[in-house]
């Protein structure tokens, strides 16, 4: 049975060396790491098992899949993890014929050499990172520490960041987006710039960087760098909340920022007599010459631009235009004028004094500044 004693023994002691733990890691937990990483191969092509559900994942997954057949020779086998059946990733990986487990994952045990997390949305608990031998690894739209958390795409924009790029980071338990930093690449933000064409810029740079990281990740893993203590900003998910306009607070470039970060998804609002009404096609900051220079307009001020067809908000600094609102249903700046500016405007001056509610003026939801009316018809 065993033709040669002294060549057994000798395979016998490199295979004791090639798996000896680089810790002294103890317990249950510590003799699965050892017995995981004897199995895993030491490079490419990998086993990957893939965290993913948005579009933003999505390109990772594509490029991943691709590369199964690719003569770069770094995927072996891909499965992927969801959180939902109703999600991009999802649907990619049944058409292409990847396995999908539902989360949280079962027989994960000495399957898998590296794991990927791309926009997962759920925080990974040390047990389940601890059985990849290699570690598992995130790909995060920002240049960590910067715009740590779920929305930093969106936070970006909204701040006014001239630059951003991606991170492929080791991912670590109990907290999202510390851990260390293996790969980084910059992006220029381009000027008036949404997030959802920052976001798909930086999804394939992201998943180009992934491709990058894994085919050298042996060397990456031994020269990864701590994040740095300074310079962490958090980038919390946006709410409706965020939606809401303050006239008296909010500059043209904020309004413009906010527009960009989040219009897509949410539009933004403001009150107009008692009611709420929505913002759309946002056209920016607005040059306004009003019939009657001795009237100061106050933020919240509404008048028509004909020449435009463009509704003006008086704001902080200035006015900012739309193209039109949603109030019961969606209408042009010229329906909401003749249908609803134009009556009021006519109404307040033939009554001069009225309640603020009723001036037609875009009220904050916080409250509001009472001033009389800019009237319709001023040239742009």
């Amino acid at each position: 049975m065993w033709p040669n004693s002294r060549r057994t023994g000798a395979a016998l002691k490199i295979l004791h060396l090639c798996c000896a733990p680089t810790g002294l890691r103890g317990g249950v937990e510590g003799r699965q790491r050892r017995v995981y990483r004897c199995m895993s191969t030491s490079g490419p092509p990998w086993k990957l098992l893939f965290f993913g559900s948005d579009h933003f994942a999505l390109e990772s997954l594509k490029l991943l899949t691709a590369s199964r057949s690719s003569s770069a020779n770094i995927v072996e086998s891909l499965e992927v993890v969801t959180l939902s059946a109703d999600v991009p990733v999802t649907r990619f990986a049944q058409q292409n014929h990847l396995q999908v487990h539902r989360w949280p994952p079962e027989n994960v045990d000495g399957r898998f050499d590296v794991g990927v997390v791309v926009s997962f949305g759920c925080l990974l608990h040390e047990k389940l990172i601890n059985k990849f031998p290699h570690g598992i690894l995130n790909v995060h739209p920002s240049l960590l520490p910067r715009w740590r958390g779920p929305a930093p795409v969106f936070h970006t924009i909204l701040h006014g960041d001239t630059v951003t790029g991606v991170t492929v980071m080791q991912i670590r338990p109990h907290r999202f987006d510390v851990g260390p930093i293996l790969n980084q690449e910059l992006h220029q933000v381009p000027e008036n710039c949404t997030a959802e064409e920052l976001g798909a810029a930086l999804a394939e740079k992201g998943a180009h960087l992934l491709i990058d990281t894994l085919m050298t990740l042996s060397e990456r893993m031994a020269h990864k760098t701590e994040q740095s203590k300074t310079g962490a900003t958090f980038a919390p998910k946006i709410s409706g909340s965020m939606s809401w306009m303050v006239w008296e607070e909010q500059t043209c470039d904020q309004i413009d920022r906010l527009y960009r970060a989040i219009g897509s998804r949410i539009p933004l609002r403001t009150m107009w007599m008692g009611r709420t009404i929505k913002l759309l096609e946002f056209v920016g900051k607005c040059h306004i010459s009003l019939s009657d220079q001795k009237r100061k307009p106050v933020p919240g001020s509404v008048t028509y631009q004909r020449e435009s067809n463009t509704l003006a908000v008086c704001c902080k600094d200035g006015w900012v235009g739309f193209k039109a609102v949603l109030l019961k249903k969606r209408l042009t700046a010229a329906d909401f004028n003749n249908g609803y500016l134009h009556q009021t405007v006519q109404q307040t001056v033939q009554q001069k004094t009225l309640c603020p509610t009723a001036q037609g003026l875009f009220l904050s939801r916080k409250g509001g500044t009472a001033a009389q009316p800019i009237r319709e018809n001023s040239v742009s």
